[in-house]
């Protein structure tokens, strides 16, 4: 999720994953896979470094979560660990 501005000075939340394209001629317009648009007051680079970061994120969250069955990363530290490395 990302925050942008509506021209009006409303805040939003909005999600990445929706948007379709950015354009910036003059006013900043994300159209999302909905179709919807939405006229925004951030320029179309800060829309694109937000999305980003968010990205960024959420691959930071991916490496430190547990495996996707919800199993604790393995312990590769002990001695089944060397044994297992050894052959």
């Amino acid at each position: 999720m990302i925050e942008i501005t509506r021209l009006n000075g409303t805040p939003l939340v909005l999600n990445a994953e929706l948007i379709k394209f950015v354009e910036q001629n003059p006013d900043t317009v994300i159209t999302l896979v909905t179709g919807d648009k939405l006229v925004v007051r951030e320029a179309a680079a800060e829309i694109v470094n937000r999305v980003l970061a968010y990205r960024r994120q959420l691959q930071r969250i991916e490496v430190l979560a547990p495996d996707a069955a919800g199993d604790p990363a393995p312990d590769n530290t002990g001695p089944a660990a060397a044994e297992e490395q050894r052959g």
